[in-house]
């Protein structure tokens, strides 16, 4: 059995794989104050709740909020007896290395991200992410990640302009039935939702024209299916890539006995 954790800005979601589909995944909100016993208290309860009957021998880690890691090593450690892989540090081997500028700290997420879509849709991606930040990771011909774009995410956005300016409200995103606004919640959800499919489609088409090849775009994260409403922005969009590509890079260090 396989406890693959995925920690994001905002949340983090454990996933365990018995080598041939996912049993579940969880989510808990981000909080580096959360202890080792913690969350082996909650992540048990759960797997009781469900009726499982787990024995965990491997750990992977995927964090983009770096102050976690030290508390799940110890999860991993103390409950479990297993030393986890952490993505982006020197002992977790990647199928094909970034190639990016020297001294680069690519995100985890990224690197997971990239290895999962490749492994399902081939060379020549752009992977399109929205989570806290909206990330756009261009994967070459061989797989590799070599660099992409981050622009603010949708609810950062959201959440910056409610503090910014006192007297709008803050509201859901979702598609408006019409681009222009009526009234003050609807002009901005407006802006907000036809303002990203606009950045979508256009970084895309820059990355396209840079690259000078075709390239399918993979969309993943929550919400993703809100921006695939018939505007032909994606190739595909996959709700468990980082699971995924979490997967195969703890097989890949197996293989290469890493792991």
């Amino acid at each position: 059995m396989l406890l693959c954790i995925d920690t994001g800005n905002t949340n983090t979601v454990f996933s365990i794989w018995d080598g041939t589909r996912f049993l579940a995944h969880w989510r808990i909100s981000t909080d580096h104050r959360r202890t080792a016993d913690e969350y082996y208290v909650w992540l048990s309860t759960l797997i009781a709740v469900q009726k499982f009957t787990l024995q965990i021998d491997a750990c992977i880690i995927s964090a983009t909020a770096p102050r976690v890691v030290f508390n799940l090593r110890v999860l991993c450690n103390r409950y479990f007896e297993t030393r986890p892989l952490v993505v982006g540090k020197p002992d977790c081997l990647l199928p094909v290395p970034p190639r990016v500028d020297p001294g680069t700290t690519v995100g985890p997420d990224r690197l997971v991200n990239t290895v999962g879509a490749y492994d399902r849709h081939g060379p020549d991606l752009i992977v399109v992410d929205f989570g806290t930040a909206t990330t756009f990771d261009v994967v070459d011909v061989d797989g590799a990640y070599i660099g992409g774009v981050i622009s603010p995410g949708v609810n950062l956005s959201l959440e910056a302009l409610h503090m910014g300016a006192a007297s709008l409200p803050h509201v859901d995103v979702t598609m408006p039935q019409s681009v222009i606004g009526t009234n003050t919640v609807a002009c901005i959800q407006s802006g907000v939702f036809w303002g990203y499919v606009g950045l979508v489609d256009g970084i895309v088409d820059k990355i396209r024209a840079e690259r000078d090849r075709p390239m399918k775009v993979i969309a993943t994260g929550g919400l993703a299916p809100l921006f695939d409403q018939g505007f032909d922005l994606f190739d595909a969009i996959e709700d468990d890539l980082t699971m995924h590509g979490l997967r195969l890079i703890h097989d890949y260090n197996k293989e290469m006995g890493n792991g």
